[in-house]
């Protein structure tokens, strides 16, 4: 059997969904904070959701969300604008909140089957400022001591770059509203809801590329390296 022929089996091997990102998993993230810094300043909420695809349609949809309050860890740093911004009030019992490593150990858990079940090996961090959720899952998992996240540690999925493109917006209200996504402003800031809606707009932006004939590739990789390797004809 030849190396393509090998490659093209290994391909059709795959499930749709590790086809699509390269083997990775996308897990929407949002977190929401105490201040900017990871090192220092407390997580306060975390939220995560992860993604289906349709096999026949190929479009992406939520699947499952998963959502902590989440205590601050001992010393860490509680900025009051930042407060006041989320509107959060770390010493509320109401809150039930848990403590940083229950909160990232059930969604590293969570993350595990589903990338599993999909055929993916690693997961991918999606995210509104992805640099930001990135930063504080990976102090979390270094304070906590964990010592192998699911999630690839510095590449991302940013919907702030790819509504940028695709939607002409930036902001994560102003996307929505432009995806025709519905939006409430009174909801935002917390970590279950802007989740859940970064999600609508990541799956919006991709099932679109999908539909207009960007994927998946209408010339396979098997094809682009025979045509690499063919020798040019000479011309009569």
């Amino acid at each position: 059997m030849s190396d393509n022929s090998t490659a093209s089996n290994k391909n059709t091997e795959k499930s749709l969904f590790a086809q699509r990102f390269r083997g990775y998993f996308p897990v929407v993230i949002d977190v929401e904070t105490a201040g900017f810094n990871a090192q220092t300043d407390a997580l306060l909420e975390i939220a995560a959701t992860t993604l289906t695809l349709d096999e026949v349609s190929g479009q992406f949809s939520l699947d499952e969300t998963i959502h902590f309050n989440v205590d601050p860890f001992e010393g860490a740093n509680l900025e009051k604008a930042a407060l006041e911004f989320t509107g959060i009030d770390p010493t509320n019992p109401l809150r039930g909140a848990v403590d940083e490593k229950k909160a990232i150990t059930e969604i590293f858990k969570l993350v595990r089957k589903k990338m599993k079940a999909a055929g993916c090996q690693r997961a991918i961090i999606v995210a509104h400022n992805a640099a930001f959720d990135l930063g504080f899952v990976n102090a979390v998992t270094e304070r906590c001591l964990i010592k192998r996240s699911p999630f690839h540690p510095f590449v991302s999925f940013d919907t702030t770059t790819l509504s940028g493109l695709a939607l002409g917006q930036t902001v994560l209200a102003k996307a929505c509203i432009a995806a025709k996504i519905d939006f409430n402003n009174n909801e935002a800031h917390s970590a279950l809801y802007d989740t859940e809606k970064t999600a609508e707009l990541f799956c919006f932006i991709i099932n679109k590329w999908q539909q207009l004939g960007g994927w998946p590739l209408i010339e396979t990789e098997v094809e682009a390296e025979e045509e690499l390797n063919t020798p040019p004809q000479k011309e009569a």
